[in-house]
């Protein structure tokens, strides 16, 4: 099992990369949806690592293969732009899957 970084700047790529995880930059939501489902696809990938700017490009998309898919799980880092916004996050994530604001 491996990881796969899907981010949209190259210093996060070129972070990881420096432990080992290999990935790709993407900059337009189409860019964001092949990487993803490419992804999605290779059968040794057991964690898909996004950033939170990848991941608000495609939004949709990556919380219809939270909800639907049990392997490779998808993980939102942040970035060297992102603020510490995770209860947000999980507050939107809670909100759209269930129906709970909080």
């Amino acid at each position: 099992m491996r990881f796969f970084l899907i981010s949209d700047n190259i210093d996060t790529l070129m972070g990881m990369r420096l432990s080992g995880i290999e990935g790709i930059v993407v900059h337009t939501p189409e860019e964001v949806a092949a990487a993803l489902d490419r992804a999605m696809a290779m059968e040794d990938v057991g964690v898909v690592l996004m950033t939170d700017h990848a991941v608000k490009l495609c939004r949709e998309k990556v919380y219809e293969y939270k909800l639907t898919r049990a392997q490779p799980l998808i993980v939102e880092i942040p970035d060297r732009h992102a603020s510490s916004g995770i209860s947000e996050t999980i507050s939107e994530y809670l909100q759209s899957a269930v129906g709970i604001k909080i």
